[in-house]
């Protein structure tokens, strides 16, 4: 039978004897193989909101780990000193209470929560999503739509808008405004930080940045039905000028997003191409964040078009 070479040393003559790999390296094997198609993005940002994440993440990881860390090397220690073959463990049956362990159970665990509590309200009032990021470059304002099952992005200060394509100038700050056309869904992008979720008939904000040009994966990270899997983006971080070449390109082609093109827009679909609209009429986004009646301000009828037009 022929022997690979990776598997088989030649030792002398015909004679061979099978490599063995030591246990850490078996170890070691194993946990590469599980995480070979693991790419984690949060470790990974592109952007000042996901480094500040990462450094959360990784902060919070470490506190837990000074306590798991000493607990399994304990629990190791006594399974070790107190088995039924040591002799030597010392054998206190009236033993009850001592006052070191009490200070070290109740103590570290008091750090812990009042070093956490400070932790968390700082980062999360620093981290909020509704807070404008500091910056010396005007913002883009872009209006995000989730629909069943694709995103619309509208550049209303640019007249322009796209589906399931986002084009940003990157070290510039993005003012995003949220809603949904029906089910509640949550926009992510792992690589710049943060998600937040999308209502209809409601309006949230997020804003990001990308420290550098380059192409990122955009996402819906809540289930909203069997088109789901498919409801994902590109982010394309650009250079200023390269953006603003972009916004010319996109005005000078075809399609306008008008009131009755959105509504064949949004009828249910999945896997939509990236497309591009010369224009957008204004207010769209309004008019979407209150087209139902709980939300209405003088726009009688636009529930109940809507509604016939999804039919």
């Amino acid at each position: 039978m022929r022997q690979h070479p990776s598997h088989h040393v030649r030792i002398s003559g015909d004679q061979s004897h099978r490599v063995r790999l030591p246990p850490l390296r078996w170890a070691t094997l194993g946990v590469t193989s599980l995480l070979a198609g693991c790419h984690l993005v949060l470790f990974d940002p592109r952007g000042d909101i996901g480094m500040q994440e990462r450094h959360l993440i990784v902060l919070a990881l470490v506190i837990m780990l000074s306590v798991v860390i000493p607990v399994i090397a304990l629990t190791l220690f006594f399974f070790w000193r107190y088995r039924d073959t040591n002799k030597n463990a010392t054998y206190a049956p009236n033993w009850a209470h001592s006052t070191a362990i009490e200070v070290v159970v109740w103590g570290i665990p008091c750090v812990i929560v009042l070093f956490l509590s400070v932790l968390i309200w700082g980062t999360t009032h620093k981290l909020d999503p509704y807070r404008p990021l500091t910056s010396n470059t005007s913002p883009v304002k872009v209006q995000v739509v989730a629909l069943n099952w694709k995103w619309l992005f509208i550049y209303p200060d640019y007249g322009i808008a796209t589906v399931n394509q986002l084009e940003i100038p990157a070290n510039t700050p993005i003012n995003f405004q949220l809603t949904a056309d029906s089910i509640m869904n949550s926009f992510f992008i792992p690589r710049l930080g943060s998600q937040v979720y999308t209502m209809a008939g409601m309006q949230t904000q997020l804003h990001l940045i990308a420290d550098e040009p380059g192409v990122y994966r955009g996402m819906s990270s809540a289930f909203s039905g069997p088109g789901f899997s498919d409801m994902h983006f590109q982010v394309k971080a650009t250079s200023d000028a390269d953006f603003r070449a972009w916004v010319a390109s996109v005005r000078h082609g075809q399609g306008d997003l008008t009131h009755d093109a959105y509504l064949a827009l949004a009828r249910p679909s999945s896997n939509n191409p990236p497309t591009a609209y010369a224009q957008v009429d204004n207010g769209l986004f309004e008019q979407v964040v209150n087209q139902y009646p709980s939300s209405m301000s003088g726009m009688p009828g636009m529930h109940s078009a809507m509604n016939r037009a999804k039919e």
